[in-house]
């Protein structure tokens, strides 16, 4: 269902009436996959294209296979409620086995592909996994600490046999397509993203088989206006909420098609371009970071096939690349907000104009204000918190909890409000602005960045004595990793330190959480109770 958004009198009658609609009972691989499978088989649901070979998956093969994932699980003695990791790229079976979970009443945990083995023993551990389904660079690094997690009772492999795994596709093909989905209620567990913070671990975000699967119909109804007749690419990877958001439930709760592109080796901006030439995508969606590389490609003689939309979230868009962008394909990019924790909050929706640099404004069925530390409204033009109103009518499209943290769950849902943590203001038309991280989480290239976890990466090496990660502002990816390092007597020879430390990151954390600039200090800023000014370091040149 479109949004029929043509302009701004339509976005505001569409927030006088719109109505979230929460059944007791609700399965998104029963009730919007199974459904497109019934009504629409032959249908496109995924137009996949490798390096040397393109597939087209129906959505009646996609409801088929999902429930043989769905079997096979249950199969091997999992039950409602176990959780599963996932971590594969962009392959047709991220999307059969993200539906298969549901289907199944199990809850899934996507991780990117980035993650390094103490990543995935500390998400295994707390999160109690039950099973992973990866690929061969995932087993490898579960291999490498099986010692470390008793719980993982089954681990699946989409790949070549391997000693200690089951095959995904053997599991897989000898399993029944005649599986009934699980009856599961909307409020019930189906979905857990890691998410950084400012301090201690990456934390549990639990989304109920509604939040999401209901949630995003505003996601893909309203900001990314989709119909049964696009074809949409998101350009993302697939362990991150982005790939949820615009790559599985907002397209297929509008019964769009899906164009995935499954590369190895590093982004390449002009094949993004050639490929929106050949193929007749609609719509598309990506971080501003591939924009900024987009726009610095030659763009005289772009001629995309039917491309009529795009959109881009996950940090602050900067003007001047919507404008070489509009310049080149008379096509505006129409940023969006929104988090792991929620659906799309805040947008520029088609038809509504477009002030450069704003947010836009906020989604039909969100009460959305900037407010104060009291849960107050703030009036247009002064800085506070943007909050999502969840008393006395929670909106559908937010997580349930942090999972299994039950202090940072309360600090955010206060005062009848959900706190975003980021920092905006709202002008006198409703538009949105956004300052910052109220915390101090960096945004670089769309991820999200905890200072902790590059500072404990850093302080495992025997030269770093203290650290203190901050982002710094970058033109290309928003912000960069800036670390500042007091060193160990013993190195005080700085020479190859830098790249040593920067190497050191790499195998210790996800690649891309390391210091792109690294400093040398003697001591660093604190407060009398020793805290580390970080806003000092922010403003050091």
């Amino acid at each position: 269902m479109p949004s029929g958004m043509k302009n701004l009198d339509d976005y505001r009658q569409q927030r006088v009436s719109f109505r979230w609609e929460s059944p007791e009972m609700f399965n998104f691989g029963k009730d919007v996959v199974d459904a497109w499978g019934k009504s629409r088989p032959d249908k496109a649901a995924i137009h996949w294209v490798g390096q040397d070979t393109e597939q087209l998956i129906t959505f009646a093969e996609i409801s088929a296979r999902s429930n043989q994932v769905a079997q096979a699980l249950i199969d091997l003695g999992l039950r409602p409620g176990d959780r599963v990791l996932v971590i594969l790229p962009r392959v047709v079976a991220w999307w059969e086995s993200l539906v298969g979970i549901f289907k199944a009443g199990l809850v899934a945990l996507p991780g990117t592909s980035l993650l390094t083995s103490s990543d995935l023993s500390y998400r295994t551990q707390i999160a109690e996994v039950a099973a992973v389904i990866t690929d061969v660079t995932g087993a490898e690094r579960i291999d490498g600490i099986h010692d470390d997690l008793p719980c993982l009772k089954h681990r699946i492999l989409l790949g070549p046999e391997r000693n200690g795994w089951q095959n995904y596709e053997g599991i897989v093909n000898s399993a029944s397509a005649t599986f009934e989905p699980c009856d599961t209620r909307s409020d019930a567990p189906a979905l857990i993203y890691f998410t950084s913070g400012t301090t201690g671990m990456p934390k549990m975000v639990l989304h109920t088989h509604a939040s999401y699967g209901i949630g995003h119909q505003v996601t893909g109804r309203f900001w990314l206006d989709l119909t049964e007749n696009d074809l949409h690419w998101n350009i993302s990877d697939t362990g991150w909420a982005k790939a949820a958001w615009s790559s599985l439930f907002g397209p297929w709760i509008c019964g769009a098609s899906l164009f995935v592109q499954h590369t190895v080796g590093r982004f390449e901006p002009q094949e993004v371009l050639t490929l929106l030439e050949q193929y007749p995508v609609t719509t598309m969606c990506s971080a501003p970071t591939i924009y900024r590389l987009l726009v610095q490609q030659d763009l005289d003689a772009f001629q995309p096939a039917a491309l009529r939309h795009c959109v881009a979230a996950g940090e602050p868009l900067n003007p001047e690349v919507i404008d070489v962008w509009r310049k080149a394909t008379g096509l505006e990019i129409r940023d969006g907000y929104g988090q792991t924790e929620s659906v799309l909050l805040c947008g520029n929706f088609p038809g509504v104009d477009v002030k450069p640099g704003s947010m836009g404004l906020p989604t039909p069925g969100i009460d959305l204000a900037v407010v104060d530390d009291e849960g107050h409204r703030l009036p247009p033009g002064e800085e506070g918190q943007i909050a999502v109103r969840v008393e006395p009518d929670r909106p559908l499209g937010l997580f349930r909890e942090y999972w299994k943290a039950p202090e940072e769950t309360a600090e955010v849902f206060r005062h009848g409000w959900y706190y975003t943590c980021d920092c905006a203001t709202v002008d006198e038309d409703g538009y949105f602005w956004f300052i910052g991280r109220s915390d101090d989480v960096i945004t670089s290239s769309a991820y999200r960045i905890g200072p902790f976890e590059v500072e404990n990466a850093l302080l495992e090496h025997p030269a770093v004595v203290e650290a203190a990660v901050v982002g710094k502002k970058d033109a290309v990816r928003g912000e960069i990793v800036r670390a500042f390092v007091v060193l160990a007597a013993a190195y005080q020879d700085r020479q190859d330190l830098e790249t040593e430390l920067q190497d050191h990151v790499k195998r210790v954390t996800a690649p891309y959480k390391y210091p792109r600039q690294i400093e040398f200090v003697d001591e660093l800023p604190k407060t009398i109770s020793g805290k580390i000014r970080r806003l000092e370091l922010r403003q050091r040149k």
